[in-house]
């Protein structure tokens, strides 16, 4: 018996099922300090979670409850799904069922943590990574301590307003307390009663997944993750992330892909895990020698190095993320902490030529309908992109705006709570869109808050689409405009024998295709005959697959 029992639930429903990596990291953090923790994962019982809740709950009453929210919505501007709704009906049947204090985290909670632990009305809230900080909420609460002793620590004071506990700081600047445990073994389980079950999420979901390191130093417009994990690298251990992978090769879990923002960031240490995972692999009883890998990157920095240890540990693919071909699109986009440009379309042509000495499968990224966006950017993005020899082309149309990110702090402070401005847009916008800055705004709950409900309490996450694209004025004036004419321009820009290797976005109607992951037809499919690895890698062969499988 540990000192008292902690219980960590998954509310996420969606399918294919993703493991809940930061489950298995708050268990080890936990479990070292001394707690019993159990998982209830609802993610394989969404038509009967309410049910599995109440079983769970009837005998038990642990100390704290911690609830993982990854996504808030898809992110998918022709799919505006928001899942803050599912997430809060489980959040309310747990406050229903035990008296224990409920804290939630995740990278999609951390978006906007101070509204939604409002939203949910929960009296606890974590912004970013969070091992360390679960830890000393349940030692306070286990001890008689106030909460307000935790350094980071969001609290709900009701009403509207959440505070957050200040840091505590050293004499040179730095906190004397860390959220992030980066030195341990992150255990990872298979087939154990509430823990989380590696093996079933990667017999019914096609990836397992592993950090080396945490954070983004980088400031690209449209991204929350330097807000979300932290403006700074913080390096993993490089054994303790290879006995991870190991571990988790050991027990049938092969195809593994890195959560890192992004692998190739902090190339030195990328190739410190890369070496290791080599040196292992010459072992013949490793299960490392089973290992497929598969790697989110930038196009800079990323040389011939790299690339060989890439192949030599492994690698079975490369998720490249060019973002855009269009110099001037990039200047003010593609930037480091600093401002200043990282890559050009250059270095992903360079690549690409690379990566075709090995045979390596590669996709490429593009996101349209940035600021600056026109007709001839398009054009421009789509046929270079197209040029490129890679597996799979991917395009997406329209960006997700969020309270911290570089996009949505920038559409706050021109709307400046006064006027809506051209591009931005919702679904289910019932009246122009206009956002105040943070200054403007009585407390961060209410800032946050306008980025994905409106005025009335309504869900209405906020979009851009770029008003220079070719559009009529009746969609630009709307503020649930559809972008329809870009979506169709974009199928027709691409010539129909390529249709194989390239992801569109999609209307009803449109086309079959879907290349939205949360419930996707081909991916569940895939799932079920079998098929493992990145989703992108098998869209060539849909096709065959799906009348094969008919």
């Amino acid at each position: 018996m540990g000192k008292a029992l902690v219980t960590l639930v998954n509310p996420n429903l969606v399918h294919p099922p993703i493991t809940p990596y930061a489950l298995d990291i708050l268990t080890t953090s936990l479990e070292m300090d001394g707690f019993d923790v159990e998982v209830v994962d609802l993610t394989f019982h969404r038509d009967a979670w309410r049910d599995v809740l109440r079983e769970y709950f009837v005998g038990r009453e642990p100390l704290l409850v911690g609830v993982t929210v990854r996504n808030t919505d898809t992110i998918y501007a022709q799919q505006q799904r928001v899942f803050l709704s599912d997430h809060k009906a489980i959040i309310d049947e747990i406050k229903a069922l035990t008296s224990a204090p409920v804290v939630a985290g995740g990278v999609g909670f951390s978006s906007m943590p101070f509204a939604l632990t409002d939203f949910f009305d929960i009296p606890f809230g974590v912004k970013g990574p969070g091992e360390n900080t679960i830890v000393r909420l349940a030692d306070a609460l286990l001890t008689g301590q106030s909460p307000e002793s935790v350094p980071g620590l969001l609290l709900n004071r009701g009403g509207g307003r959440v505070d957050r506990v200040p840091q505590v700081v050293a004499q040179r600047g730095k906190p004397v307390f860390t959220p992030l445990n980066t030195v341990t073994k992150y255990t990872r389980r298979s087939g154990e009663a509430y823990k989380v079950d590696n093996l079933q999420y990667y017999r019914g979901g096609g990836l397992g997944n592993i950090l080396t390191k945490n954070g983004c130093a980088y400031s690209c417009a449209h991204c929350v993750e330097p807000d979300a994990k932290g403006t700074h690298f913080t390096r993993r251990s490089v054994e303790a992330v290879v006995d991870e992978m190991e571990l988790l090769c050991g027990q049938g879990v092969y195809d593994l892909h890195t959560t890192d923002s992004e692998f190739n960031l902090a190339i030195a240490h990328s190739k410190a895990v890369l070496r290791e995972v080599i040196r292992r692999r010459e072992d013949p009883a490793s299960s490392l020698r089973n290992l497929r890998l598969w790697i989110y990157a930038q196009p800079t920095p990323f040389d011939e190095e790299l690339l060989e240890l890439l192949v030599q540990a492994g690698c079975a693919g490369i998720n490249l993320a060019p973002d855009h071909v269009s110099e001037d699109l990039l200047d003010d986009w593609k930037v480091t902490g600093r401002g200043r440009r990282y890559y050009s379309f250059d270095d992903v042509r360079r690549i690409v030529e690379l990566t075709k000495r090995h045979d390596l499968p590669v996709m490429v990224e593009v996101l349209l309908g940035m600021p600056g966006e026109t007709l001839e950017t398009i054009t421009e993005a789509v046929r270079e992109t197209l040029a490129l020899d890679v597996t799979v082309a991917g395009y997406s149309l329209g960006i997700r705006a969020f309270p911290y990110s570089p996009l949505g702090i920038q559409l706050a402070q021109q709307c400046d709570g006064r006027q809506t401005l051209p591009g931005l847009q919702s679904d289910t916008a019932t009246e122009p869109i206009v956002l105040k800055p943070r200054a403007q705004c009585e407390n961060i709950v209410e800032y946050e808050r306008q980025f994905v409900f409106d005025a009335h309490g309504r869900f209405r996450p906020v979009y851009y689409l770029s008003p220079l694209l070719p559009e009529d004025p009746a969609t630009l004036a709307s503020p649930n405009g559809r972008w329809e004419r870009t979506v169709q321009l974009l199928w027709d820009l691409v010539p129909e024998s390529e249709y194989h290797r390239v992801m569109l976005p999609t209307l009803p109607g449109l086309t079959e295709d879907d290349n939205n992951y949360a419930d996707n037809p081909f991916l569940l499919k895939l799932i079920q005959l079998g098929y493992t690895g990145a989703f992108w890698s098998h869209w060539p062969r849909r096709h065959e697959i799906m009348q094969g499988a008919a």
